[in-house]
């Protein structure tokens, strides 16, 4: 253990996996609020961008950059490393591997389901729940073969998004404003109902889950990444894992900031690269910086501030809190809710920064407040006992098998007992009437 911390050095790893986690839910909400904050919504996000002819799409364009793709590849990012620690756990426990990790997949997928119908049109839960299908049966696999992998479904992935760069490219400039997707109504989400918005997403499924299809080699190659890196020691507070990090802020903040900074001001046809290639060279850069950061603030007097409690917090209830900050957001920003999208219209860009700040407030506060309480968040509760259910069925009903196989074996005990009683019990009766006379008299006409 280095720098005479006394916190063990597990414990660190996951403070250092909570904040980060917690960054890249903040990081994702500081994307999904400018679609929230958007009076037409999701349909207008898929095709419009802003304008760097005017000071406020130049102000939205540099704010946006700041989070867009970087939060949700830092996030794919650790997905992977959790699953790289459910795979250590099955196997420190001589468990079938995937096994159980299946069922936890499959109810991801379900709960990103409910996200998707009933609250947001580009939940990312979905997607993970697929991808981690896939990657767990890859990452007990040797470093040879995780890593052709790697590349092939990298490969496949800058394919995917050079093809689409070239076409937007070549495309004329009406067919670029037409929008992508045509809700029921233009009014939709300034006026509409909830109700008619469950009902659009239901039918307009393939064009809102065409970006889960779409990053699926994405996330399989950062799924890996992050099984890897835990296992390089990026995550170590040692020499070892300050090396390994200095080398992912050199080619995140070296590389891919500055090409990062290049598409994102090069207008929209080369949205793609800006969202879905570079991004995940900079979370790189960030999951090094901000674990460096975390090991050397964590004295005393700064390991308990209010910001580092507040991304633990976040991070440990991190389904809770992406499920509430688009729930909130829905609230105020559609039409069957406060209606703040379209009446605030003509502030945007000013006040969506601000509706930001005041969701990650709320939910980081609410966050903080449930965990003196409980152990795990909400809907984290609710997932956990969905995930140990079958299980405790299996171990009810194997118990249950175990002891009537007890209760057989001791009434087979007691029956072969009482039959030795009896043999016993009419030898000595016999011995007793031999000795007394009492018997059958003994024949003597033996030949």
């Amino acid at each position: 253990m280095e720098g005479g911390s006394s916190v063990p050095a597990a414990s660190r790893r996951l403070d250092v996996l909570d904040i980060l986690r917690g960054l890249a839910i903040v990081g994702t909400f500081g994307t999904n609020v400018w679609i929230f904050t958007n009076p037409a919504g999701p349909p207008d996000a898929l095709a419009s961008l802003p304008s760097l002819d005017s000071l406020a799409g130049a102000v939205e364009t540099a704010i946006r950059f700041v989070f867009n793709g970087k939060a949700l590849a830092l996030l794919t990012l650790l997905f992977g490393v959790g699953l790289e620690l459910q795979y250590r756990s099955a196997r420190r426990r001589g468990n079938r591997w995937p096994g159980w990790y299946l069922w936890r997949a499959g109810l991801l997928f379900c709960e990103g389901l409910l996200h998707y119908v009933l609250v947001f049109e580009f939940d990312v839960l979905m997607g993970y729940a697929v991808a981690s299908m896939v990657v767990a049966y890859l990452v007990g696999r040797s470093d040879r073969a995780v890593r052709w992998w790697m590349v092939g479904a990298g490969t496949l992935h800058v394919a995917f998004i050079s093809l689409l760069t070239l076409g937007l490219l070549a495309t004329p400039p009406e067919v670029k404003e037409q929008p992508l997707v045509a809700p029921s109504r233009p009014d939709l989400f300034s006026h509409g109902g909830y109700a008619e918005q469950v009902a659009d997403r239901l039918a307009l499924a393939p064009a809102y889950r065409s970006e889960s299809v779409l990053i699926m080699p994405l996330c399989i190659v950062l799924f890996l990444a992050g099984s890897r890196l835990l296992r390089a020691g990026a995550f170590e507070d040692s020499t070892r894992g300050a090396t390994v990090r200095r080398r992912l802020m050199t080619l995140g903040f070296g590389v891919g900031l500055p090409l990062n900074v290049l598409t994102t001001f090069a207008g929209p046809d080369w949205s793609l690269v800006d969202r879905y290639l570079l991004p995940p060279l900079v979370a790189l850069g960030l999951l090094g910086l901000v674990t460096t950061v975390t090991y050397r603030t964590r004295d005393a007097r700064r390991a308990g501030g209010p910001l580092r409690r507040g991304f633990i917090a976040v991070g440990r209830t991190s389904l809770s809190c992406y499920v509430l900050q688009n729930l909130v957001a829905s609230v105020l920003c559609y039409g069957w809710g406060l209606g703040l999208a379209s009446r605030l219209d003509g502030l945007r860009p000013w006040w969506v920064p601000g509706a930001w700040l005041g969701i990650c407030a709320l939910f980081t506060v609410l966050a903080t407040w449930w965990l003196r309480r409980f152990e795990r968040g909400p809907l984290e509760l609710v997932w956990h006992w969905a995930y140990q259910a079958p299980q405790r069925g299996r171990a009810r009903v194997a118990s249950a098998s175990a002891v009537g196989g007890t209760v057989d074996e001791a009434r087979v005990q007691v029956r072969e007992s009482s039959l030795a009683s009896s043999t016993v019990s009419s030898a000595a009766g016999s011995a007793s009437r031999r000795s007394s006379g009492m018997g059958r008299p003994e024949r003597t006409d033996r030949p």
